[in-house]
């Protein structure tokens, strides 16, 4: 992972963090759940990847209702609402005295199992909630050196397989894709959809621009990240021809700029794809631009939060 988005430097603060489990907190040595728990035994279970920005987690509510909806899909009763997790989520934020550079993976699990089994009818406790939260920060030399991706063998499934849509546990083939791209010597993985055209990152959503128009995939086979989305409405909000379509690994060979998006790291800009250098190999201006964009709707987020508690 020595130049994936996810890259981050070691922070020692972490070492003493507090755990949330669900509603209780542990230091990190001890912060354990049972060997029974359906996420252990079959990654029966939805995650959601959170930052934190000036004491605030931009786009909570959009990452909630994700989780929400992915927990309708397992059939699974999340046992509070939407506004006690958000309030579980900061109680767990101020207990650390954690206030920015701070990444938040949020997981549910549906709970513990009576035996080893995948009938949830064997399930004997309310789902496993766990909040961690750590002090990291995104490479930021990633922004001039930019990374490099691989296309990989493993595609994104139909939905009637396993929904791609549904940010669950089960992410094995994320993880065989991120596997060949390294051991092909490449930061991260290019994957593709059933038909041959570019669907997702393995860890990341992945853009191109050509002629001035910005392009992702259709969106079928990949879920609809939050970054992505907001990236999408930011294009059209300022007059930014974008376009959700089928396109080739071609298509992206041939594309003046590329780049990445996601909670942890934001936009970071695509250099190279299987060998082909992207453009001028460099930051372009579109790939500025947006992050300019995407910055002061950081801000802006961070802002209303801030002005809705002081009401």
């Amino acid at each position: 992972m020595s130049n994936s988005t996810h890259t981050f430097a070691v922070d020692p603060r972490n070492t003493d963090i507090q755990i949330n489990i669900n509603g209780d907190l542990f230091p990190r040595e001890k912060a354990v759940v049972s060997v029974f728990d359906s996420g252990f035994i079959l990654g029966d279970g939805i995650w959601e990847g959170l930052r934190v920005h000036d004491g605030v987690i931009p786009f909570l509510d959009q990452h909630l209702k994700r989780l929400w909806e992915g927990a309708k899909a397992l059939d699974l009763d999340m046992g509070l609402d939407k506004a006690e997790l958000a309030e579980r989520l900061y109680d767990t934020l101020g207990a650390n005295g954690m206030k920015d550079h701070v990444h938040i993976r949020l997981m549910v699990s549906r709970g513990i199992k009576s035996t080893p089994y995948q009938d949830p009818a064997v399930t004997i406790s309310p789902p496993t909630i766990v909040i961690i939260p750590e002090y990291k920060s995104p490479d930021p030399s990633l922004n001039d050196r930019g990374v490099r991706l691989y296309t990989v063998y493993v595609r994104r499934g139909y939905a009637d397989v396993q929904d791609p849509r549904i940010n669950s546990h089960s992410k094995l083939n994320c993880i065989f894709g991120c596997i060949q791209a390294a051991k092909a010597g490449y930061d991260e993985a290019l994957m593709l959809d059933p038909h041959g055209h570019v669907a997702t990152c393995n860890s990341t959503h992945f853009f191109i621009v050509r002629d001035g128009e910005v392009w992702t995939s259709s969106g079928d086979y990949c879920l609809d990240g939050i970054t992505r989305r907001n990236v999408v409405n930011l294009c059209k909000a300022n007059g930014i021809p974008v376009f959700e379509k089928n396109f080739s690994v071609m298509q992206a060979y041939g594309a003046e700029e590329a780049f990445v998006t996601g909670t942890f790291a934001g936009l970071t800009p695509v250099f190279d794809i299987d060998g082909r250098e992207i453009g001028d190999a460099r930051r372009g201006p579109m790939v500025d631009r947006l992050q300019g964009l995407y910055r002061d709707l950081l801000n802006h987020e961070v802002d209303r939060h801030q002005q809705g508690n002081a009401e």
